[in-house]
């Protein structure tokens, strides 16, 4: 089966990972996969399959080669998919990395792309509801994955002292509101006032670092550690540094770095994100609040204080993170679409 994936960027970032993730698990596997980008996209993650490039800024159905099934991703790639499979291109498939209109600039036309007519991926229970009861269209769930890569190091007991940490990104751009990032910093700073022996770590990509006046800022304030991890063996390091990770996310179909940080061994901190329902159990193996109930910083708190339940969330958090992996979220996806192309001859 021949796909081809139209895809804008590939820079640090939990939906560019899964994409890369799933397009290197089918190359070779029975597919011949292709990857459709702009000229001069960010790549930087490693493919095992093939890039074309469009011949102008923005991809049209010509740039599209032949084949069997084209999956679309981000909304502005699904009019372009589906002009292309409507040239005998291939069959449209989107896979919803996220639901755009809840948190992105221009809502109007990323909502209006989920009634463009094509098959439907998505990456949680909550992701499918939400665009069922909108939309009402039923998108197929394709789970996230942890690579085998992380894995807790045991590094905490020989460390420099309690370390809490959280994921930045740059602000700038509209791109990271549903990140709750201020809000996140004020957590942070509370819990810092409250147990000064803390250690406030920041991991931010290192390329949106050289890129925001905003995250530079943050290297200023004495408050906070910036560590700019340049590959996955560097943040699988700084995830088995932290013994409590904190995030502040809204809206995340998916939300990948906390459930890394708990493959690592840390524990988790978090506010409620409809995607990380599928993963984080309050109580259980994770401290989960809404975002109403202003309580990031009084949790980080109680960990802190707390080492026995700290320590009790973090093994099962890590043990269940076992449930998800790449090989997995790859397997399904292959199902999926087999099952698609089997009622589209």
């Amino acid at each position: 089966m021949k796909i081809t994936f139209p895809i804008l960027t590939l820079s640090r970032g939990g939906a560019q990972r899964m994409l890369v993730e799933l397009a290197n698990r089918l190359e070779g596997n029975g597919f011949e996969v292709t990857v459709l980008m702009p000229p001069e996209s960010a790549v930087e993650y490693e493919l095992r399959c093939p890039i074309i490039y469009s011949a102008a800024p923005s991809l049209t159905a010509d740039d599209f080669p032949y084949g069997d099934m084209i999956v679309s991703n981000y909304y502005t790639t699904v009019p372009v998919s589906q002009q292309a499979s409507s040239q005998g291109k291939g069959l449209h498939v989107r896979l919803s990395l996220c639901y755009e209109p809840t948190f992105l600039p221009d809502n109007s036309t990323s909502f209006a792309s989920y009634n463009i007519p094509c098959q439907l991926m998505v990456l949680s229970h909550w992701q499918q509801d939400t665009i069922r009861l909108n939309h009402g269209v039923k998108g197929r769930i394709v789970p996230i994955g942890v690579d085998t890569l992380f894995t807790n190091q045991r590094l905490r007991e020989r460390g420099p002292g309690l370390i809490v940490s959280a994921m930045m990104r740059k602000p700038e751009g509209g791109f990271s509101e549903h990140r709750e990032q201020d809000y996140l910093l004020d957590q942070l700073v509370r819990v810092k006032e409250v147990c000064p022996e803390a250690q406030l770590r920041l991991i931010v990509p290192p390329s949106e670092l050289a890129d925001s006046p905003a995250l530079q800022a943050l290297l200023y304030d004495t408050r906070f550690q910036i560590r700019t991890p340049a590959d996955d063996v560097e943040l699988c390091y700084y995830y088995n540094e932290t013994d409590i990770f904190v995030s502040s996310s809204l809206f995340d179909s998916g939300s990948l770095p906390g459930l890394e940080a708990m493959r690592c061994g840390a524990a988790l901190v978090t506010l409620y994100a409809g995607g990380n329902q599928e993963y984080c159990k309050h109580g259980h193996n994770c401290l989960m609040s809404y975002r109403h109930e202003n309580r990031l910083a009084a949790d980080a708190i109680t960990l802190i204080r707390d080492k026995k339940l700290r320590q009790r969330l973090a093994d099962k958090g890590e043990h269940d993170s076992y449930a998800f992996s790449w090989e997995r979220s790859a397997q399904i996806f292959k199902n999926h679409l087999y099952e698609i192309k089997s009622h589209h001859p």
